[in-house]
């Protein structure tokens, strides 16, 4: 037994205590959240397990929960899965974990105490899982047991950190499938520390590719190539080699430092990687593997910026992908497609675009993030009822996703929901207070809606991480401005346009600032600069009150004139003209 469950406490609060091992090696990367999820789902109505099918069969493999929501890789063959999930999953997998524990409660009317011994060995899935709980569940408390707690049943997870090196390959790829990289990376290595890498096993290189795969996810680049650079003088496989050459390529594309990208080298490396491919022999095998790396080098061309090039790549691996069997690798031609769609927004084809991202959506519907791909493309074209839709639905198919209502609080925005958007932005920071852009335009609502001060705290705390972010600084500059400080506010815009002297808004806002405090001429120069960065008839019309302030009525006029143009039905302008 993993866990106690203790009586109502009194007839009026009733109280479930909890008592587990946070000790990842008794039982994985949720051995909390499994203990919880045992004692949980027996007493959940149907509804809210059905609500939350997909995380409780995430955190809780070995419990019979029905299957409502699932993508295509659940049923794709294990050599299929060539989507490695990032690291946010396991955030949104714990996001929607503390939700059913809210979700229970409410309906039990009961509070929880989870007594948790060994809290320093917990794996950081499961840690996650304890800061969703504190930020989600307020009928939940955490109390940190000194001695040992029950462990976890033998038939569960707890086989995961015992065993040979194959059955650490086997752990490690089960939570490489869940983007559990932590685990991963300590899997893997205990699993090589167990084999003999002179023998050059299957069971050696997956644990060094998983390894390799997991460090680079967790932006641990230099670990990574490491790892592969010991491997490659540990093997004469021309199939390994190959995908250890497009793994470094790779991590010199996608390093989180920019000034360690190095497209060059990456292409060299991806050159190697097509050079080998293209010399295997089975005519299948290398059509997934050569396919696999032309588009990798897609993305590089892409990068520096040769858009044709990098389209041709991708077609190319499309044409490969034709030529296999059929219903083979489904998840590789969907990506293809979803890559050629990025290239055709990046070239202007939009019909092309939502074309390939329709089928992707078609392909694999329970794939949440094609939903947002999609609903980016659309509302950029202006059509905010279709994207709406695809963020609604892409919080319906998978666990809680933070950008999906941040972009939807856009379009809420520019349909006028000042609330809507606000409560999305709330929602979205709930979910990942590190979310610096959604605590910028909660601010910025914030000042809206006429609360200057509670858009401070926002502000102050996005700065403090991330002081020299022009949005957050025109933000306080607003800030600043509605309180009357007007010294403080203009040295708040005079940071924004230094540290971004093409955001239109930062030069808008301090024009707006001038205007406001009898300042005309600076008025007209700082919205003329906003202006050349993009026609706008807002701009063009507070261009014309501040040069009828300035005494130029004619100047005024031909804004306006231009700005009915532009918004026809806009009252104000339509008044300014008449006056």
């Amino acid at each position: 037994m993993d866990s106690g469950v203790f009586a109502p406490r009194s007839s009026e609060a009733v109280l479930l205590r909890v008592e587990t091992t946070a000790d990842r090696r008794a039982g994985g990367p949720y051995t909390v959240a499994a203990a919880l999820a045992r004692v949980l789902v027996p007493l959940a109505p149907a509804p809210v397990i059905a609500e939350h099918d997909l995380e409780l069969r995430a955190v809780a493999p070995d419990l019979d929960v029905p299957v409502r929501r699932d993508s295509l890789a659940a049923s794709a063959d294990r050599s299929e899965r060539i989507l490695v999930p990032a690291p946010q999953r396991t955030l949104r997998i714990a996001n929607g974990f503390a939700a059913f524990v809210r979700d229970v409660l409410a309906a039990l009317s009961e509070t929880l105490l989870l007594v948790v011994s060994e809290l320093p060995e917990a794996d950081p899935a499961d840690r996650e899982v304890l800061a969703a709980l504190a930020r989600r569940a307020p009928a939940f408390s955490l109390e940190e047991a000194a001695g040992p707690a029950p462990r976890p049943r033998a038939d569960g997870p707890v086989r995961w950190y015992a065993g040979d090196a194959a059955d650490h390959q086997d752990a490690a790829e089960w939570c490489l499938d869940r983007g559990c990289h932590h685990a991963v990376i300590e899997l893997a290595r205990l699993g090589l520390a167990l084999e003999d890498p002179a023998g050059g096993s299957e069971v050696w290189w997956n644990l060094v590719h998983h390894l390799a795969v997991a460090l680079g996810a967790l932006e641990r680049e230099e670990e990574a190539e490491a790892v592969l650079k010991a491997a490659r003088a540990l093997t004469t496989d021309p199939s390994r080699h190959s995908t250890m050459a497009y793994t470094s390529a790779m991590l010199l594309t996608r390093h989180h430092l920019r000034e360690r990208r190095d497209l060059d080298g990456a292409l060299g490396w991806v050159n190697l990687a097509i050079a080998l491919s293209d010399l295997l022999p089975d005519p299948e095998n290398r059509a997934v593997k050569l396919g696999f790396d032309l588009n990798g080098k897609a993305l590089i061309m892409a990068r520096r910026g040769d858009l044709d090039a990098a389209m041709e790549l991708v077609e190319e691996s499309m044409r490969l992908a034709a030529t296999l069997p059929p219903g083979a690798q489904p998840i590789h031609r969907l990506v293809l497609r979803v890559n050629r769609a990025q290239l055709r927004i990046l070239t202007g084809d939009r019909d092309g675009a939502l074309e390939d991202l329709d089928a992707a959506v078609a392909a694999d519907p329970g794939y949440p993030d094609y939903y947002v791909d999609r609903g980016n493309l659309l509302f950029a074209a202006g059509r905010h009822d279709e994207a709406l839709a695809d963020y609604n639905t892409a919080l319906a198919v998978g666990p809680p996703f933070a950008e999906a209502h941040y972009n939807r609080s856009e379009v809420l925005f520019a349909r006028g929901d000042l609330k809507g958007a606000l409560q999305d932005l709330d929602t979205a920071l709930e979910l990942d207070p590190s979310l610096t852009d959604a605590r910028a335009n909660r601010a910025g609502l914030l000042v809206a809606l006429g609360e200057p001060e509670l858009a401070r705290s926002d502000v102050d705390e996005a700065l403090a991480g991330d002081p020299g972010n022009p949005y957050l600084l025109c933000t306080l500059g607003q800030i600043e401005g509605a309180a009357g400080r007007y010294r403080e506010a203009r040295a708040a815009f005079d940071r924004a346009v230094e540290q971004a002297p093409s955001l239109a808004v930062a030069w808008a806002g301090r024009g707006i600032l001038a205007f406001e405090n009898g300042r005309p001429e600076e008025a007209v120069a700082d919205l003329g600069r906003a202006l050349e960065l993009g026609e706008d008839p807002g701009l063009l019309f507070n261009r014309a009150l501040a040069h009828r302030a300035a005494g130029r009525p004619d100047q005024a006029e031909r804004d306006l004139r231009r700005a009915a143009e532009l918004d026809p039905a806009d009252p104000e302008i339509r008044a300014a003209l008449a006056d």
